[in-house]
């Protein structure tokens, strides 16, 4: 037997009794190993749950699936289940599971028990997961592309911790080759204090302080790297001197020639600094980091463990490509060019079986862009050839582009050329620039404090609108959208949060246990919609998208909200314990909600 969900306390208790009642029924229909799903209803008028289990098994037994379900509904009923008030079967073959008020309201008081540990299970525990992200290019600013990534990958990294796996979050710096030889260039050629400085590299050796660095220019490391690689580029498609220069410093380095080294960890620590500040913004991390150059000749080992195995082909021009055709269906790859040089599919092989051996990792996830599907594909299949793990051991988590809207709200791409690059910490600086504007025309002082508020406020809004859609649809940023207090955003459920706790800090006293009401009245869609977080969290954990968790926090903030418009919370009648146990527990829900999501609540707005 196979049970859909795992839910911690009550729920999960209650679940499993009614899951087991059902196996026991089928059991006695001669049905064994069977699959058992409760699912949330669509609405109130169907119950909290309902189970399709009449239909999935109608065929098998030659029963019309209506049928069946009134028969699993009579069964149920038989079993006095304390926690279901009523059962009933529906065309054209549901079961639909109605649980008491009393439940209800005991899994109120269980939220608020629980406090912070709500939607915290143990279904992972014992595994070790690795999952790779962001991964920037060393050579340029991260831009709302990389902001996506960082944000879907550190949320799988929460996800998982909540789920109890030991996770490790890593990523890879593309630290060699052309591409920073260009940005070398770049700085020789264009950050001299001097304009009579020769861009030459012994001199610079012996002069580092004629050149500057990202403080004394007054920008952000990250934004100084940029320039320089760009400007670096533009130089070396115009001039055949400068492209000479810029690949002799790529065979300089391959050479271990101890100036060019100096130069290459001089611009690196500029680049390292400004991905750094902006992940500390963000308030993301990596566990590790590998660097290319400490890897990337170990890639060939395999290769040539490959071919005296029989994995590989070598063609008569002596390039090395894969096999995977017959075996898996995907089309061959080269591993090394005919002049032996590993490609970035050999390095990755060798980087894969080092992350394996070092952490003794159960599950390999590589938070990486559509594009790249293929060549995940691929890698993953050439590591199962050569032993490094299964094809089950390895994830390739993709997500959809990031664009802006154009003048008719449609999705337009980013374009360098074009300009329409956002970078990572202009974005945020630009929805926190809105936020101040915003108290500023509200006659509201703009202190220390209303700063340091903006900031948060900007954060939660960035990234909530980049976790609310399905990670693999394409996203067109609205920096108005993301700040709209009644639309779908984080601003909205921030708010919805402040004002819980503002009704909880004017109450006299906070409960802790309240009374069952007579009857649950306009608050019914509430606290029916408290009793899935816990699964919408274990959904998101199996997709590996905590857009579920964003989408039900909207839904709960929704309702919430519906409720207060309609109700006196504060009303000093018998049910006002009641109501401020419900408001807490919202409260603590959309918190719990919003950690996974990387969000810091506020006490005010």
């Amino acid at each position: 037997m196979v049970y859909s969900v795992e839910i911690s306390h009550m729920i999960k208790d209650i679940l499993k009794e009614i899951e087991d009642s059902i196996v026991v029924w089928l059991e006695q229909k001669q049905v064994f190993e069977s699959t058992v799903q409760l699912e949330r209803s669509t609405n109130t008028e169907f119950g909290e749950y309902s189970t399709n289990v009449a239909m999935r098994y109608a065929k098998t037994l030659q029963q019309s699936p209506f049928e069946l379900a009134e028969q699993l509904a009579t069964f149920l009923l038989t079993q006095a289940l304390p926690s279901i008030s009523e059962i009933k079967a529906v065309a054209p073959g549901f079961v639909n599971i109605y649980l008491s008020d009393e439940t209800r309201i005991q899994h109120i008081k269980d939220i608020v028990e629980t406090g912070d540990q709500f939607g915290v299970n143990t279904v992972l525990q014992g595994q070790k997961w690795v999952v790779e992200h962001t991964s920037p290019n060393p050579n340029k600013a991260m831009h709302i592309g990389h902001l996506r990534l960082n944000l879907i990958g550190m949320s799988i990294v929460r996800l998982l911790k909540a789920s109890g796996a030991e996770v490790v979050a890593d990523a890879v710096y593309n630290d060699r080759g052309i591409a920073i030889a260009k940005l070398m260039y770049g700085y020789l050629a264009h950050m001299k204090k001097k304009p009579e400085s020769p861009t030459d590299l012994p001199f610079w050796f012996d002069h580092q302080t004629d050149w500057y660095t990202p403080a004394e220019k007054g920008v952000r490391p990250d934004v100084f790297v940029s320039t320089c690689y760009v400007q670096g580029e533009q130089d070396f498609k115009r001039d055949q001197t400068v492209e000479q220069l810029v690949r002799d410093m790529v065979v300089a380095w391959e050479a271990n020639d101890h100036r060019t080294w100096e130069l290459w960890k001089l611009v690196l620590t500029f680049s390292y600094a400004g991905i750094e500040a902006t992940l500390d913004r963000l308030g993301s991390h990596w566990d590790k980091v590998w660097y290319e150059h400490d890897h990337y000749q170990k890639g060939r080992e395999y290769v040539e463990q490959g071919l005296a195995q029989g994995l590989f082909q070598k063609l008569e021009d002596g390039a090395v490509i894969t096999n995977l055709e017959e075996t898996y269906g995907l089309s061959d790859t080269v591993l090394l060019k005919n002049d032996g040089t590993s490609l970035y599919i050999t390095q990755d092989i060798a980087l894969t079986d080092l992350k394996k051996k070092t952490y003794q990792a159960d599950r390999l996830v590589w938070v990486i862009g559509p594009e790249q599907s293929l060549a995940m594909r691929q890698l993953f299949a050439v590591c199962e050839q050569l032993g490094i793990g299964s094809l089950d051991d390895f994830t390739h988590v993709s997500y959809g582009y990031v664009g802006l809207k154009d003048e008719t709200g449609s999705f337009k791409k980013m374009s360098s050329r074009e300009g329409t690059v956002l970078l990572i910490d202009d974005v945020i600086d630009s929805v926190k620039a809105l936020l101040l504007q915003r108290y500023e025309e509200s006659g509201q002082p703009l202190d220390e404090a209303k700063k340091t508020l903006a900031e948060k406020l900007a954060l939660a809004a960035v990234k909530f609108t980049f976790l609310k859609s399905d990670r693999n649809q394409d996203l067109s940023f609205d920096i108005e959208q993301s700040v709209d207090l009644q639309g779908d955003s984080g601003m909205y459920v921030l708010y919805t949060y402040v004002r819980t706790q503002s009704i909880l800090r004017k109450a006299t006293t906070i409960p802790t246990d309240c009374p069952v009401p007579a009857n649950i009245g306009t608050e019914a869609e509430l606290v029916r919609t408290l009793l899935y977080y816990e699964a919408v969290v274990l959904k998101a954990t199996d997709d590996l998208s905590v857009h579920h968790v964003a989408q039900y926090v909207l839904e709960l903030t929704s309702a919430f909200n519906s409720w207060y418009a309609n109700e006196t919370i504060l009303d000093g009648s018998e049910n006002e314990p009641y109501k401020l146990v419900l408001v807490k527990a919202v409260g603590i829900t959309i918190q719990n909600s919003l950690t996974l999501l990387g969000i810091e609540t506020v006490e005010e707005m």
